[in-house]
């Protein structure tokens, strides 16, 4: 198992979290690892935190803007492309709102590093969810597993990882929060090898209010019965 820490790309989408993503980017730039934060059109001052968060860390921090909102499927998509053309051998997803622990960021990486799967998935627990998601999460799961073949503890998470090789070979079409279920979909079309490890997941205010709800739920849905019939 390598240990390398610049071999790993984590790539954080940020839409208005002024809040957070100096705290973000440069907590885990501190702890050795290569971070891509995708702007992805933002109206407060986001971008210019990244910026002053770059020069304290400027061969670790790489920004991506969008000019406009297009939502975090493309955010992703943009992040993951950019790490793919720095070389990155491991590539991780990251939400910018504070709700993952950086120290679990070695705990996602080790199966892939250990050459035991070519996507990991930081599964959240229901238990310590607040009721409202865990019955989101837990009807996603289950969709999941009905259209996509897949039995996943956690199919909404937001901190998961790819070889360099099995990003490579992603197709991400959603623009918006039905990417978590799509990567779902390209693991399981693509007979990917998938481990799933515990992680700490931090609620705020801000947090709870994010993520999967009734509207999103029915449009992911909706994406996953035109799955079933496109070519």
């Amino acid at each position: 198992m390598s240990d390398s820490k610049d071999e790993i790309f984590v790539v954080v989408p940020a839409y208005n979290e002024e809040k957070t993503v100096s705290q973000i980017i440069e907590g885990i730039a501190n702890e050795g690892y290569n971070v891509v934060l995708v702007n992805d059109g933002s109206s407060d001052n986001t971008l210019n935190l990244a910026i002053e968060s770059k020069t304290k860390y400027p061969n670790q921090i790489f920004i991506v803007s969008h000019v406009i909102n297009r939502g975090l499927g493309a955010a992703l998509k943009t992040g993951m492309e950019t790490a793919i053309r720095k070389d990155a051998k491991y590539i991780l997803t990251f939400d910018a709102d504070g709700q993952h622990a950086i120290e679990d960021i070695v705990k996602v990486a080790k199966p892939l590093q250990e050459g035991k799967a070519d996507a990991c998935i930081g599964a959240r627990p229901l238990k310590d969810m607040p009721i409202s998601k865990s019955f989101a999460n837990f009807v996603m799961n289950f969709l999941t597993l009905i259209f996509y073949g897949r039995n996943v503890r956690d199919s909404q998470s937001g901190l998961r990882a790819f070889t360099a090789d099995a990003a490579s070979q992603i197709n991400i079409v959603s623009s918006g929060y039905a990417v978590s279920s799509e990567f779902i979909k390209e693991i399981s079309d693509k007979n990917f090898r998938l481990e799933e490890v515990t992680i700490t997941t931090i609620y705020t205010p801000e947090t709870q209010h994010k993520g999967t709800d009734a509207i999103v739920g029915l449009k992911i849905l909706f994406k996953m019965i035109l799955d079933l019939f496109r070519i």
